[in-house]
């Protein structure tokens, strides 16, 4: 069975941590009400802030530009705001009948939360509460998707060029993954680093 944190980073390269805060993280978790996956968790503090192969998005709980926490709370609120009974969903893609959802909320314990997103429209949801993992995407047109697998697996699977938003959502990239550090300040301007060879 694949080991898809460890594959995943194998093909970003060595962590850096360079935000690494526990204490971060529990504020967090008391902020939000919720605990966020514990690979999820080692991926952004190996990486984040950071912009990963010109697309994927991930912020960080321990910075003030890019935090998590914000990004998270000003994103639940964004999608609160939508009126779903005014967008007209058909059923095929009404995320509360393709997910067996009550009711379709964002940052409540049984909606939606979301922890990724990309410069597409793509926005990754965590359904929380599932003793599998449990991510939603969608795909900046109310598309949904559903993928039952940890957000580790999700990140390899994208990384290899699946479709993980949906049909015909691939963003495969050949050669070694592109990772732009976000800048952390107006005038910062950080180079690309490439992650190793993937002999694809």
């Amino acid at each position: 069975m694949t080991d898809y944190l460890a594959a995943t980073m194998a093909m970003l390269g060595p962590a850096q941590n360079r935000y690494a805060d526990p204490s971060a993280w529990d504020r967090l978790h008391a902020d939000l009400g919720i605990q966020l996956p514990s690979d999820y968790q080692v991926l952004v503090d190996a990486y984040a802030p950071i912009h990963i192969n010109s697309h994927l998005n991930l912020s960080h709980p321990a910075t003030e530009p890019w935090n998590l926490g914000k990004w998270i709370q000003d994103t639940i609120q964004a999608w609160s705001e939508v009126s779903w009974e005014e967008v007209g969903l058909d059923a095929d893609e009404d995320p509360r009948l393709l997910f067996g959802l009550k009711e379709l909320t964002f940052g409540t314990p049984d909606g939606l939360w979301p922890i990724a997103s990309t410069d597409r429209g793509e926005t990754v949801f965590l359904i929380p509460g599932s003793d599998t993992p449990h991510l939603v995407v969608e795909d900046g047109g109310i598309g949904w998707a559903e993928y039952r697998m940890s957000f580790a697996e999700w990140l390899y699977r994208y990384l290899i060029g699946e479709d993980m938003a949906g049909p015909n959502s691939s963003a495969f990239y050949p050669g070694p993954v592109k990772l732009e550090h976000l800048p952390m300040s107006a005038d910062e301007r950080p180079e690309p680093r490439y992650g190793p060879d993937r002999g694809m």
